[in-house]
């Protein structure tokens, strides 16, 4: 790798994060779990507890639910503010007080912002994401999402990927979440890619995390709020601000993984 390109010759697959990385939909992904914590936590203080204060949709935001698969986020968040919910099932109604049901009543809301508003792709990764599978790199999306492939298709970009990787897989395969390894592994798996011959891009704290516990060639930090120094200090090798300061360098010779 030369500066911010990545080598054709020295990588076979680029792994991608979705919300943040590929879409803008961490904003609607953050402004949904506002609306379900503030909703938790004054029902808390209008019944004699803790005085309220709201969730931030930025510090709190990415320390405690970006990139985790949503149960660890709501748990996460929840134990900060010394709250603890029966966990319950995945079946769970929104309306059910349990980690699930608050979590599946963040989803309902997420899912309609989508249905109303629809999302973009950030173009700088649009791009990237063309330039990687016209020099011979295999794409992937691996998210933490069970909305994966619905926010894809509403950013019509679903067809360009050769494997996606995300919450709904993840819970099939019982595979741990973010900043463990397994879902990026399994993501380079399907690409027939060894670890060290794949690129990592996020711009979650856990997923760089992930990156580095998977011994990935090249983890990217997207510096989408989290922070230059915190996403290099968690392990990106790289930080940028937006996918159009990457490039991708030469043509991977065709007869697939080596």
């Amino acid at each position: 790798m030369s500066g911010t390109a990545i080598s054709a010759s020295s990588f076979q697959a680029i792994l991608f994060d979705l919300d943040g990385v590929l879409t803008p939909t961490a904003k609607i992904h953050a402004a949904a779990w506002k609306e379900v914590f503030d909703g938790e936590l004054r029902t808390r203080a209008d019944g004699g507890g803790p005085a309220f204060v709201p969730f931030d949709k930025e510090t709190d935001y990415l320390r405690y639910v970006d990139g985790k698969p949503r149960l660890d986020g709501v748990e996460s968040f929840l134990a900060s503010r010394g709250i603890e919910l029966p966990r319950g099932t995945s079946e769970d109604a929104p309306e059910l007080e349990t980690a699930w049901g608050v979590g599946n009543r963040k989803d309902a809301i997420v899912k309609t912002v989508l249905e109303r508003d629809g999302i973009d792709a950030y173009p700088g990764s649009l791009a990237l994401v063309h330039a990687a599978k016209a020099a011979g790199i295999k794409v992937a999306v691996v998210s933490s999402s069970k909305n994966c492939a619905a926010v894809l298709e509403a950013a019509g970009i679903i067809d360009l990927f050769d494997a996606r990787v995300d919450g709904i897989v993840a819970e099939r395969l019982h595979l741990a979440g973010k900043p463990a390894p397994e879902t990026y592994l399994e993501g380079a798996r399907r690409l027939d890619a060894p670890a060290a011959a794949a690129v990592v891009i996020e711009d979650a704290l856990s997923g760089v995390e992930s990156g580095r516990n998977g011994d990935f060639g090249l983890v990217v930090g997207v510096d989408r709020g989290a922070g230059r120094e915190a996403l290099l200090a968690h392990g990106a090798n790289v930080v940028v601000s937006d996918l159009a300061e990457l490039s991708v360098e030469g043509t991977r010779a065709t007869g697939g993984a080596s």
